[in-house]
This record gives C-alpha cells, sequence and structure tokens, in this order.
C-alpha cells in the first residue's frame, strides 16, 4: 500500500512539474528528428517597444543564451557545424521583452488587536500586546499592476525544406532587466527538456 501511494505522490508531482513549466510547443508531423544531428544559429533579434534599450541588445546576452542552448543540445548529441558545412538545421531564437498586466490581491487591512489579562498565582497580569488577526476569507480587493515579460522562442528549420519543424516558447517576468541574460538561458534550457530527441547517456 505504502509502494502504491508513493508511486503516486511521484506522479503527480512529475505532473504538476510538467504542468507548471509553461512550456508551449508546436510541432510538425511526420518528422523524425533523429536525423538532425548538426545545427547553426540564425540572427537573432530583440522585440520590443524598448527595443533600442542597449541593456536588451546585448552580445554578452547572446553568449550567455547561445551557450545554454549548446550545452543542451550536445547533451542530445546535436553539435553546431563549423566552418562552410550546412547544417540539417537552421535554429533561430527570439527575445520580446513587452509591458504585461497581471492582477494580484491586495494585502490584507490590519486586523483587530485583542489585548487580554492572564492569571498567575492568583494576580491578574495585563499583557502588553495581544494578537492581531484578519479573517483568511475578508477580501480586500485586487489591483492591476504592469510589469516586464519576456517571452524566449526558438525555432528549428530544416535546413533543406526551409520548413519550420518544432518550436517551443516560455513566458515570464522578468525581475531584473540587468540579468536577462542567465534569465533566459534558463528558459532555454526548461524549453529543450521539451525536444523530442532526449538526452543521451
Amino acid at each position: 500500500m505504502k509502494t502504491t501511494l508513493h508511486a503516486a505522490v511521484l506522479l503527480l508531482v512529475g505532473l504538476l512539474s510538467a504542468c507548471s513549466s509553461g512550456v508551449t510547443v508546436q510541432q510538425k508531423p511526420g518528422i523524425d528528428f533523429s536525423r538532425y544531428r548538426t545545427y547553426d544559429f540564425a540572427k537573432t533579434d530583440v522585440k520590443s517597444a524598448d527595443s533600442q534599450n542597449p541593456i536588451y541588445q546585448s552580445s554578452l546576452n547572446n553568449e550567455i543564451i547561445q551557450s545554454a542552448i549548446k550545452s543542451e543540445l550536445a547533451k542530445r548529441g546535436i553539435q553546431q557545424v563549423k566552418g562552410r558545412t550546412r547544417p540539417d538545421f537552421y535554429l533561430t531564437y527570439h527575445l520580446y521583452i513587452e509591458e504585461a498586466e497581471r492582477t494580484i490581491p491586495n494585502p490584507p487591512t490590519p486586523g483587530y488587536l485583542y489585548p487580554y489579562t492572564m492569571s498567575y498565582r492568583g494576580r491578574y497580569l495585563p499583557i502588553n500586546y495581544g494578537y492581531f488577526y484578519t479573517s483568511p476569507f475578508y477580501n480586500t480587493g485586487y489591483t492591476t499592476e504592469t510589469y516586464k515579460e519576456g517571452t524566449l522562442i526558438l525555432d528549428f528549420i530544416d535546413a533543406r525544406t526551409r520548413n519550420m519543424v518544432w518550436r517551443g516558447s516560455m513566458a515570464d517576468a522578468i525581475n531584473n532587466p540587468a540579468k536577462i541574460g542567465p534569465e533566459f538561458a534558463r528558459a532555454a534550457k526548461d524549453i529543450l527538456e521539451k525536444f523530442p530527441v532526449g538526452e543521451k547517456n
């Protein structure tokens, strides 16, 4: 019984992890992805209302993101071509940084202070502070706020047919624009975990 329960818990955790990744995948049917062994990067671009901001147009960010992609594909036996060799597929990624909105609950209002006394050895002792209490069922409303949302899209294009065969994307809030390179690198890793070719042992 314990073994069955443990297995069910692990399955549930796995499903929740898969659902919480926020990765969206589109795949062309009938493609044998095992035949793609080499790739090369196509031109990248940042598209946003603030696209001229140098903090987004950074070659250092591109190096960080491309390094993460190379590492993940290498684990699957897929290597970047060298020289003028034509790859099996082209890989292009797009970064979108835009203003977005989200609705969040307002912080709870201050609760009520309940002063009280206690008895100790026949004497009543006043307590300086009681406890603040706010009912969890008391809704103080919601607020709409704007924030920076970054979206990373990875496109795999067959070099022979020039057809897109796979696309993975992920959107998330950008907490620190100065660190979008590492943030998008983590997103690239999450996206490539959904790639049809798994890691090689």
